[in-house]
């Protein structure tokens, strides 16, 4: 038996035994069980926790992550944790909410491949399922109510049990002294606190850091959505809550560690020195020296919540 299908064949049954747990269903438990349901793929071999794996903040450890058929997606698969707040969703921004966003995945030819109707369609010759969404939604499954199950655990993603946290809330060994040396550095001489602000260190903005030169790196990002000249090469600014375990990062996922990332932000031309309409705040390299990399890096590390610290 292929393994592909093994797997499948063990999420069902799990599945199967959650809807008979004594766990209250809810919007949120009926979403989860959605999340990690194959049923919900075209060929029933992947679920949204195939490409945003929870031991990793939901997000994925590949460059780009498979879909049906082995398909590559576009771009890197985004953490989907401390998401309930944000105003827009996905690199390009493309949906509103988080219903929008979960539709995407599911419909997607390149990720799971299955029309929306056809979703609904299973879920009503499910049993199991259409008993559910009765006793939550008191109706049969649709694709709003599908739609607003898997939101409604997206948003019970939220984090805020990292070192970081016990830090600014009193306890000043929390972090280490060359962690809270890197704060400083965050809002200071490195200027990140600039773009990822806000307690879950993003300001929900969309910044063009170099990484779109129309040759060897083409994804026109915003602009695509937009078609807006402005916003060539423009992209999400990323929360950076457990950056520490999502690598690897940025859109297109070209940096395989977090110092990686901090080495380009001090000296952008050195790796790319073509970007086009990158942003001005990056024509100045920061200067940062090789311990003060290392500091950095070790503050990035305390903002990861400890329900994925050693997983």
């Amino acid at each position: 038996m292929k393994k592909w299908l093994i797997i499948a064949l063990l999420v069902t049954a799990c599945t199967l035994l959650a809807f008979h747990s004594e766990e209250p269903l809810t919007r949120a438990t009926l979403g989860e069980k959605l999340f990690f349901d194959p049923v919900l793929s075209l060929d029933r071999t992947i679920s949204c926790a195939s490409c945003h794996r929870p031991q990793f903040a939901f997000a994925d450890t590949s460059t780009f992550s498979k879909g049906i058929h082995d398909k590559l997606t576009k771009r890197n698969t985004p953490a989907l944790t401390n998401q309930s707040g944000r105003p827009s969703f996905f690199w390009d921004g493309r949906a509103a909410t988080l219903e929008e966003q979960a539709k995407q995945p599911i419909i997607s030819p390149d990720e799971m491949g299955l029309p929306i109707e056809e979703a609904v369609r299973r879920l009503n010759a499910d049993s199991n399922y259409t008993q559910a969404f009765r006793k939550i939604f008191n109706s049969a499954p649709t694709e709003k109510n599908l739609l607003q199950a898997l939101a409604a655990f997206e948003r019970t993603l939220e984090t805020a049990n990292s070192p970081y946290d016990r830090y600014i809330n009193g306890d000043d060994h929390a972090i280490s002294a060359a962690a809270a040396r890197g704060r400083l550095l965050f809002i200071g001489k490195a200027n990140c606190n600039n773009c990822h602000s806000g307690e879950d260190f993003t300001a929900d903005r969309f910044k063009n850091i170099g990484l779109y030169n129309g040759t060897t790196l083409k994804d026109a990002g915003r602009f695509d959505i937009t078609h807006d000249s402005a916003q060539l090469g423009f992209f999400k600014v990323p929360s950076l809550r457990n950056v520490a375990v999502t690598a690897p990062y940025m859109h297109n996922g070209m940096f395989r560690t977090l110092r990686e990332v901090i080495v380009y932000y001090n000296t952008p031309d050195a790796l790319i020195h073509d970007g086009i309409k990158r942003d001005l705040s990056l024509n100045t390299p920061l200067n940062l020296t090789d311990t003060e990399i290392d500091e950095l890096e070790a503050f990035l590390k305390t903002l990861t919540d400890d329900r994925f610290i050693n997983q």
